[in-house]
């Protein structure tokens, strides 16, 4: 299929409530198996990636307080562009590049764990070296990637349909 059989503005839309919806996934998720041990995660991975660009600490560790528990928004900003990003991307290529549709955008998850955990994050100083991560971290991240990109898989796909059919 070409790009030009595909319904674009639907593939978006679907894409940013299945990014949105995913990134939940991933969160929750990551409250059930933690990545990282307190320590590492005292600066997360987006918090140094913004402090590696020049954003100051009192920006990239900033919080809002919710029940009592200090909650870090700028993380959850980029955790959901993130998510959001990849999603509408999915979202729209699902259509053109079928086999990224490989188990319901399973196969596509743990490629991303793969090219972001074992290569970008370590490159870019934001991790340790593949070789050096924690056992913990890689089942966590690679689960979950599989959790979250099968959640864009189902969500994008059922609201591309659904606006498909109320157009017919």
């Amino acid at each position: 299929m070409r790009l030009k059989n595909v319904n674009v503005p639907s593939a978006v839309k679907a894409g940013m409530v299945a990014g949105f919806l995913s990134g939940l996934v991933k969160l929750g998720w990551e409250d059930i198996l933690p990545p990282r041990t307190p320590a590492r995660d005292a600066t997360n991975p987006p918090q140094a990636m913004l402090e590696k660009f020049g954003v100051p600490k009192k920006i990239t560790h900033a919080t809002y307080t919710y029940s009592e528990q200090q909650m870090p928004w700028v993380s959850f900003l980029i955790h959901f562009g993130f998510s959001t990003t990849f999603a509408v991307g999915y979202s729209v290529l699902q259509h053109v590049v079928p086999p990224i549709k490989f188990a319901h955008g399973a196969a596509s998850g743990l490629l991303l764990f793969g090219i972001f955990h074992h290569g970008v994050l370590p490159a870019m100083g934001l991790t340790p070296d593949a070789k050096h991560l924690p056992h913990e971290e890689n089942i966590s991240e690679a689960l979950g990637h599989i959790a979250w990109m099968s959640t864009i898989d189902l969500v994008s796909n059922a609201l591309y349909q659904g606006q498909q059919r109320q157009k017919k």
